[in-house]
Formats: C-alpha cells, sequence, structure tokens
C-alpha cells in the first residue's frame, strides 16, 4: 500500500489540466466516489493496526493534494472563462464618457474670462459670514427686511456667541473684505455661492451662484459702470445684444440699477419669456453709497466706484432655454451631456 500511495501521489502532481473536460477527469480519476484516493481509503481498513496512523496520515495529505490542485484550477478556468465572455469581440462597443465641466462652471468660467480680459481679479471669501460683512458695511440697517429669518439663514457660532453669522446672501461681503484690507484703486470680481431663505420653485432656489464686481478710484462714473457691463452683454449674448439701465434701489448703491438686455429668444420683438416687453432682466448695479465708503474707511469725498452682481443660474438659463432652475442640481446625466 506505502508504494500505491506514492504512485498515485505522483500521478497527481503529473497530471495535466487544461480544461473543464481535463478537470472532471481529473475529479474522476482521484477525488470521486469511485476515485483512486476514495479506494485507498477503503483498503486502509484491511492495514495493521501498526501501519494504520502513518498510512492514514499520508492518505489524508494526498486527499489533500488532490483536493487543492482540482478547486485551484477550478477557479483558475472559471476566471479564464469570465474575462473571455468580457472581452467578447463580437460584443457592441462601450460606451466611454470622459466627462465635462457642469454647465454652471462652464458659464462661471466664461464670466471669469470676459471680466478679466478688461482688469478685473477674482477674489474670494468665506461662504459662513459676519452679519457685519454682510450686512452691516453695506448700509443694510437692522430694521431692512433682507436681514428677516424669512431671507436669511443665520447660524449659531459655539465658539463666538457675541457675534451674528449668516450663510451669506450674496458676494458683496467678500467686496467689503477687500476694501477693508486694500487702498484704492480696486478692480474686483467675487465668483461664489450665495444662500437665500426661499421657497423652491422652477425659478428659484435656496443656493445659488453669483458674480458681483467693484471697481473704487477717484473719479470713477456711472458712465464707467454702463461701459463695462454693456461690453460684457455684446461678449457674453453676442454683439447684436442690446442693454438698459433701469432705476431701481439696493442698499448699498445709490443711484441704483436694473440692468436689463434684449431679449435673445425673440430679438427684442417680444414674446412669452420677456413678458412681451423685449427685454430681460439679468441683474442689478449701481454707484457705491458714501455709506459703505465710511464703513471701510474711504473717503467718499474723494473715491467713488461702481459695483455690479449678476446671478449665474439666471444668465445660464436665459441663454441655453433652460425653463426650471431645478434642472442644474437634479444631476440628470441627460441633462449634463447637452453642454
Amino acid at each position: 500500500m506505502q508504494s500505491g500511495l506514492k504512485d498515485i501521489e505522483s500521478q497527481i502532481g503529473e497530471y495535466k489540466i487544461g480544461n473543464k473536460d481535463e478537470l472532471e477527469s481529473f475529479r474522476l480519476k482521484f477525488i470521486s466516489r469511485n476515485g483512486l484516493v476514495t479506494k485507498l481509503f477503503d483498503d486502509l481498513k484491511s492495514a495493521s493496526k501498526e501501519d494504520k496512523p502513518l498510512l492514514g496520515r499520508q492518505l489524508n495529505e494526498i486527499k489533500k493534494l488532490a483536493e487543492e490542485k482540482f478547486n485551484s484550477h477550478k477557479l483558475r478556468i472559471e476566471e479564464s472563462e469570465l474575462r473571455r465572455e468580457e472581452s467578447d469581440l463580437t460584443l457592441p462597443g462601450r460606451n466611454f464618457s470622459p466627462g465635462s465641466e457642469h454647465i454652471l462652471i462652464q458659464t462661471l468660467n466664461e464670466f471669469v474670462r470676459i471680466f478679466r480680459e478688461i482688469g478685473f481679479k477674482v477674489t474670494d471669501g468665506p461662504e459662513l459670514e459676519e452679519e457685519f460683512y454682510n450686512f452691516d458695511a453695506l448700509n443694510t440697517p437692522e430694521h431692512h427686511p433682507a436681514r428677516d429669518m424669512q431671507d436669511t439663514f443665520y447660524v449659531q457660532h459655539k465658539a463666538d456667541k457675541k457675534k451674528k453669522y449668516v450663510l451669506r446672501t450674496h458676494t458683496s461681503p467678500v467686496q467689503i473684505r477687500t476694501m477693508l484690507a486694500n487702498k484704492p484703486p480696486i478692480r474686483i470680481i467675487c465668483p461664489g455661492k450665495v444662500f437665500r431663505n426661499e421657497t423652491v420653485t422652477y425659478k428659484n432656489y435656496f443656493m445659488f451662484h453669483q458674480v458681483e464686481g467693484l471697481y473704487v478710484d477717484k473719479n470713477v462714473s456711472m458712465r464707467d459702470l454702463k461701459g463695462v457691463l454693456s461690453h460684457f452683454v455684446k461678449k457674453f449674448y453676442g454683439e447684436n445684444t442690446k442693454s438698459r439701465f433701469i432705476p431701481t434701489f439696493f442698499p448699498f448703491t445709490e443711484p441704483s440699477a436694473q440692468l436689463d438686455i434684449s431679449c435673445i429668444l425673440c430679438k427684442g420683438k417680444g414674446c412669452k419669456t420677456c413678458k412681451n416687453t423685449g427685454w430681460l432682466e439679468v441683474g442689478g448695479s449701481g454707484m457705491v453709497d458714501p455709506n459703505v465708503f465710511k464703513a471701510v474707511g474711504y473717503d467718499p469725498e474723494v473715491y467713488s466706484g461702481y459695483a455690479f452682481g449678476l446671478g449665474i443660474e439666471r444668465i445660464a438659463m436665459l441663454k441655453y432655454g433652460i425653463k426650471d432652475i431645478r434642472t442644474f442640481y437634479i444631476n440628470d446625466v441627460r441633462f449634463l451631456e447637452q453642454f
């Protein structure tokens, strides 16, 4: 029996397994119910008591050897077949999408490019802002409705309970921080997220993006503001797009003006989108209020400046014919792939 064990062990080691049929032949020959290893266990019963322990150990090792070889080759063959299925050249090709920038990022980058070409620098600031920078320094008194809980998200700061913090309602606080840290002349744009406690509808969202601009120097006039925004409108929407200023009110500018553009859908003739007026509102602007200059330590008798604010979502909606602001945030690949 001892010589039989060595012979079977040698056969197991030399047996070549290359496919499923050979794997099954190996199983039938060695470890099946009628296999050679199984028969050796039957023969073990007739061995002497002295030889049984040694022969039993050797037989168990041979059985383990056979089972390990069977299992390892079985796994290899299965993995090989799986790879063959995955690389089947008769299957249709897979679509590969490299991805792209979100339409809002594309729009924002276009804003930045246009304003950088005419000398504006890009600045940034915190989204969680102190009330002073968001309201007080911008000539927005405590009784102003914009500071009410219905419009602003207030945040309690555990480390500093004396100051009130808000999720910024515009990027104008960046202008305040920049003026406090620098002397004129200043020419900046401030892109970023802003937050307002509004009911979500097709045209309103609790978070959106703005680009605000500021230019401060000696002898800055409303004419400079109109020239810059007219240049932006033509660059962004096309040379044939007209712009106009409508008097309005903002706490931090005086005089203030609403920026309108000729409707890009009907070319100013009148349609449902522009409510048959031929004009679309795209942002606000005006000359910086003297009280804002006083809050940052600028002499309003020496310096003047203008500021403007444009909504990224609104302008993108107008340019690309998007009717629901919520579409930007639902992560629908069918929508995103259009841009």
